[in-house]
């Protein structure tokens, strides 16, 4: 098995929370076993073939094709002051002008986590899905979120990411660190955030986020209560050190500081 090293102290950090977490790896390794889901319809796998090259095309259109997309990322989120991290593995220092290939994963993902767009966990997806209901195969998309284990279980996903997304926050963080003309861009995307839930609502026939779990919604209701303070002041931070241009200890300290409670407040999605 496999976890994000964030999550290791949160299921396995205590003896009585990794002999649940261990139960539940058992449990769903036996019942997979003896009660496997049903084989996949064609019909479900060209469906999914389609959904895969929609959402890759929507992905790279944004990624590649935005001009201002690279120098959007590096002001509206802190990847280039991750760097700064004690972190025996921080990723190294790049050139603030490069490209797309000149990000890294680790801190691309984790970036868009910090100010809470959640951008790379859910761009496309959304997109793919909205088409193939225009394509008229909204009863089959239906059908494989009720039938297919595999299918329902990354919509469920899907509701969890954005649930971790605030817009309002995001926004803020745009008109605090970005550059004027780089703002539209941040509109147009958390636009399309909007379109996204509104097509997964309407496959799943909910009529809010994570209505299947409860649970885990109010546990992200709860955590977010003490998250986005800190998302305000990161953003007051970065604006103060990318300001002065000097390093200062202090300022320095107390953004790393909100990093590493952001990334644990947002837990497998940081």
């Amino acid at each position: 098995m496999t976890e994000q090293g964030e999550m290791i102290r949160f299921k396995l950090g205590l003896p009585e929370i990794a002999v649940n977490s261990f139960n539940l790896y058992a449990s769903a390794i036996l019942e997979a076993n003896l009660m496997p889901p049903p084989e996949p319809k064609q019909d479900w796998r060209d469906l999914m073939e389609v959904l895969s090259e929609v959402s890759c095309d929507a992905y790279r259109k944004v990624v590649r094709g935005e001009p201002d997309f690279v120098p959007y990322f590096r002001q509206a989120t802190p990847e280039l002051e991750l760097g700064k991290l004690p972190l025996g593995s921080r990723p190294a220092k790049r050139n603030p002008n490069g490209g797309v290939e000149s990000l890294r994963a680790i801190p691309w993902i984790f970036s868009w986590s910090q100010n809470r767009l959640v951008l790379p966990a859910w761009l496309g997806a959304g997109e793919a899905i909205q088409y193939s209901i225009d394509k008229g195969h909204q009863a089959l998309l239906e059908e494989m979120c009720r039938e297919w284990p595999f299918f329902s279980t990354r919509l469920g996903m899907l509701e969890m990411v954005y649930t971790k997304c605030n817009m309002e926050i995001s926004r803020y963080y745009d008109k605090r660190l970005a550059d004027p003309e780089l703002l539209p861009l941040g509109d147009k995307l958390r636009g399309q955030l909007q379109k996204d839930i509104v097509a997964v609502l309407n496959v799943e026939n909910h009529n809010h986020l994570m209505q299947s779990d409860p649970w885990g919604q109010e546990s992200i209701r709860l955590r977010n209560i003490y998250v986005e303070p800190l998302n305000m002041l990161q953003a007051e931070l970065l604006y103060r050190t990318r300001q002065s241009g000097e390093t200062e200890s202090e300022l320095d300290e107390a953004l790393m500081v909100t990093i590493a409670g952001i990334a644990a407040g947002m837990r497998n999605t940081g």
